[in-house]
């Protein structure tokens, strides 16, 4: 159920609105708009009905159920957008287009550090960096862990850019929260719900990649989990779909940047790397995914991808990320947005 209070309800009528849906049974979830304010009450779907007793309540206006089966997700409790910070100054869901730009995998620190950079001076906000590395094969390089870690706070320090690395463990969420400053869930884990769970605990952005065979309702549901344990600053990052098709790695579902748009308030991103496996289609799908309606970009780079620990085909030179930056510039405009 939706609770919305009245334009000018003051603090305690939201506390005794709280104080009551709690001694029902339920889980208050506030959410402050520009003139009113809205409750979320969730719990049991079976028993919601006796919450219509809260439209007697004094700076109450209405209770309304919502229909969708992901709550705090959809635009039924939060109509506009939203908006908010992955660090100082650097503002995702409003009107600018977040680059989000770095390689795989933290090989070294001379490869980090030159990698943001050079991704900074283009154009980049946020440097991305994989130190700990869910593969499909147990022999395939997993990562340098905290050592990488490590490596990605240097390269902060020396750029100035914040960073995002992948969690793949709940047992290490708060070794990854103490460097990074976005964490990702990535496509293996978004229905790891002891690991949503965590990361919802937890007062950092958290970047959700789409499964390879998740539905969009699904993928919204994954959504649900760490919104519903407390941690409101959630990104989506569509990153490609598992198809019949070879030609790619994945096949980017660049529609579902607009369908999320119409169904959540959450920021859309889209991972054209990992989308297409290629590195000569990126620049392409990133035009796109910003015509579609994307709020950021998340982008392999790589200063030699011919000798990457991991996904050097998928990887742009420092220069190739520059140059289609560069042209970035033109759709982002032309979508309403900056860079």
């Amino acid at each position: 159920m939706i609770i919305v209070m009245k334009q000018g309800a003051g603090k305690e009528a939201l506390a005794e609105v709280k104080k009551q849906i709690r001694e029902l049974g339920y889980k208050p979830h506030v959410i402050h708009g520009d003139t009113r304010d809205v409750i979320g009450a969730v719990g049991d779907e079976r028993g919601k009905a006796v919450l219509q007793s809260l439209e007697s309540l004094p700076g109450v206006e209405s209770v309304v159920p919502i229909l969708k089966p992901y709550k705090l997700a959809s635009r039924e409790v939060k109509p506009e957008p939203s908006c908010f910070e992955l660090a100082p100054g650097v503002v995702i869901g409003g009107d600018r287009v977040i680059v989000m730009a770095g390689p795989c995998s933290v090989e070294s620190e001379a490869q980090i550090v030159e990698t943001a950079l050079a991704v900074k001076a283009a154009g980049a906000s946020v440097l991305r960096g994989g130190a700990f590395k869910p593969r499909t094969s147990p022999y395939s390089f997993q990562g340098m862990e905290e050592d990488g870690l490590k490596l990605l706070a240097r390269a902060r320090e020396a750029s100035g850019l914040p960073i995002v690395t992948e969690v793949v463990n709940p047992g290490d969420v708060d070794l990854v929260a103490q460097y990074a400053d976005i964490l990702q869930i990535g496509a293996r884990n978004v229905q790891n719900f002891a690991l949503l769970k965590t990361v919802g605990r937890i007062d950092k952005p958290i970047l959700l990649k789409r499964g390879m065979a998740t539905t969009i309702q699904e993928y919204l549901m994954s959504a649900e989990y760490i919104l519903s344990e407390g941690n409101r600053r959630v990104i989506l990052c569509e990153r490609g779909i598992r198809t019949f098709e070879t030609a790619t790695r994945n096949t980017l579902d660049i529609a579902a940047v607009p369908v999320l748009k119409s169904l959540t308030h959450l920021p859309v991103t889209i991972d054209p790397s990992h989308a297409t496996g290629h590195a000569h289609l990126v620049p392409s799908m990133c035009y796109a995914g910003v015509a579609a309606g994307a709020d950021g970009l998340i982008v392999e780079v790589h200063p030699c991808p011919e000798r990457a620990a991991s996904d050097g085909p998928q990887s742009l030179r420092p220069a190739e990320f520059a140059a289609m930056m560069a042209n970035l510039r033109a759709f982002v405009a032309a979508a309403g947005k900056q860079l």
